[in-house]
């Protein structure tokens, strides 16, 4: 236990160290770190994209003008559901083959270089989009297939939802005119081309310079990030950890997969998915694998997307007339969404995983059914039982808050942390692939589950939700607050974590990082700077 324990208050140390010599935390440290405030606004943008697209095409799909567009996939004839909702999911298709490309632009071309190039897909995307006026569906299927391939890269996915104001330009019925639906598929370009031109002078991440042996440049863009002299004591700190890592991850190569540690274009392209494939080697990785797949699976189908893609549609559905009434409908399960998403940083860590997807999926299934007696009793005479239908859209804005508290941020912190420190990029890739997947899926199939079998579409997404609570109170262990070593004890004798900790503790001792932090025993610290047990200074 040596090593672990060694490694462990190395961390320990280096991050209580940092925290002393950064100063304030909070608001105060947006101030004091304004270049790195600047970059993660600019990589926000790409959050900013994705839920702007889910929301603008939601309001797009019911506009007359544009079904006059799509010929044989005018959704407004029952017969062509599927290919309404071939028109919105073939993005997820797209998304989820930029998801399996977006690793190797990364590691080969830089972070800063791939955002500019999951960016410029994401622009050509729209472009051809908009010659939907000319090209119909064609130009439609096509341009929301490379548009999600860019959004794929970008898939820092924000709960957001951004209401349309255009749908009555030149009328809602007959003379409605194409700006009405061209004009909110070209505002997506005003995000991204600010992200695109944006990211040209931002400079490149440290641990890609880092990992590329620019060790000089690294240590530059540190300094400059935080307006400090390249010999400062933070940077010298900061520029060990990224080092650490780096060395880490090419020795972690080099062990794992020796024939492919060169660091050639070929070579990091096929790592991605040799590395994913070699975790369905071993019992102790493969449940990893299952939690983390079979995780994104019930994300998806509790039916959280079918809401955003076809919010009005449903809301009509239940009754709702005019076209204000569906817009303020929809629009408010986006704010839904971002309010529930708040609590749960705060109670994560101390409730736990378990307890909040567990309640989280009982409520989901819950509202569904509800949703689904109200739309078999009343399905047929919306006009008499207005009330009812306020229900039934009541109930849709509770599910989305479930979903906000728990299945929208818990499931992406569940998969990320079950991964040994060697297997969590490919591991969190995998959980990604597995969402995309089934996103794609389930917006292909709903619109003809609304239309083929009604109110059998919300019994169908909540039988899935009670599933999902099933499978993660009985399968999934508790992971709050748990070490790496303890998960290897989980989920099996699989010791990949205490590999990881014997080899970075080996590289922590070669670049000197506990040196600069006081010797072997991690105390780096003055008599003034001691630490207490709760880790604050005294």
């Amino acid at each position: 236990m040596a090593p672990v324990a060694a490694t462990t208050g190395t961390y320990d140390v280096a991050l209580n160290r940092r925290k002393a010599l950064m100063g304030d935390s909070g608001p105060m440290a947006l101030i004091q770190n304004f270049r790195v405030f600047g970059i993660a606004c600019f990589a926000c943008i790409g959050g900013l994209l994705y839920g702007y697209n889910q929301g603008v095409f939601s309001g797009v799909l019911t506009m007359n003008n544009f079904m006059d567009h799509m010929g044989d996939y005018d959704s407004k004839l029952a017969a062509d559901q599927t290919r309404k909702g071939w028109l919105t999911s073939i993005l997820e298709l797209g998304a989820w083959v930029g998801t399996l490309l977006s690793g190797f632009l990364a590691e080969q071309y830089s972070r800063k270089i791939s955002i500019i190039i999951a960016t410029g897909v994401f622009i050509i995307g729209v472009v051809v989009q908009t010659t939907a006026v000319a090209g119909g569906h064609s130009s439609i299927l096509g341009g929301r297939f490379v548009t999600g391939m860019g959004v794929g890269s970008l898939s820092m996915i924000v709960p957001m939802y951004n209401a349309d104001g255009t749908n009555y330009i030149g009328g809602t019925g007959n003379t409605q005119s194409e700006a009405a639906w061209l004009v909110p598929i070209c505002l997506q370009l005003a995000p991204a081309l600010a992200l695109f031109c944006g990211m040209i002078f931002m400079p490149y991440s440290p641990r890609w310079l880092m990992h590329h042996d620019r060790e000089v440049e690294a240590r530059k863009v540190l300094a400059t990030l935080r307006g400090l002299p390249q010999d400062h004591e933070l940077v010298e700190l900061e520029f060990l950890e990224i080092k650490a890592q780096s060395t880490f991850e090419k020795r972690t190569v080099a062990d794992k997969f020796p024939h492919l540690q060169h660091p050639s274009a070929w070579n990091t392209f096929k790592l991605q998915f040799v590395a994913i494939g070699s975790l369905f080697k071993s019992m102790a990785m493969f449940r990893r694998v299952i939690v983390a797949t079979v995780t994104m699976f019930f994300q998806q189908w509790t039916g959280i997307n079918a809401i955003l893609y076809y919010a009005p549609t449903i809301f009509q559905n239940l009754g709702l007339s005019g076209n204000t009434i569906s817009l303020l409908a929809t629009g408010v399960v986006g704010i839904v969404m971002l309010l529930a998403t708040i609590p749960t940083l705060f109670y994560i860590d101390k409730l736990g995983r378990k307890p909040i997807l567990t309640i989280g999926a009982i409520g989901m299934g819950t509202c569904h059914i509800i949703i689904a007696v109200i739309v078999a009793k009343d399905q047929s005479s919306w006009a008499k039982h207005t009330a009812a239908g306020w229900a039934a859209v009541a109930m849709v804005w509770l599910f989305v808050v479930h979903f906000g508290y728990s299945w929208g941020p818990c499931a992406w912190i569940l998969v990320a942390e079950v991964w040994p420190m060697s297997n969590r990029p490919y591991g969190i890739a995998l959980g990604a692939s597995s969402n995309w997947m089934n996103n794609f899926i389930v917006g292909q199939v709903t619109p003809d589950m609304l239309s083929g079998i009604t109110y059998g579409t919300y019994i169908i997404f909540g039988l899935f939700c009670f599933m999902g609570a099933a499978f993660i109170w009985f399968f999934v262990p508790e992971t709050k607050r748990l070490t790496l070593e303890e998960m290897d004890i989980l989920f099996g004798t699989d010791t990949t974590a205490r590999a990881d900790f014997e080899r970075m503790e080996a590289v922590n001792r070669e670049i000197g990082l506990n040196g600069a932090l006081g010797g072997e025993g991690g105390t780096a610290f003055s008599e003034k700077e001691k630490v207490s047990e709760d880790g604050k200074y005294e």
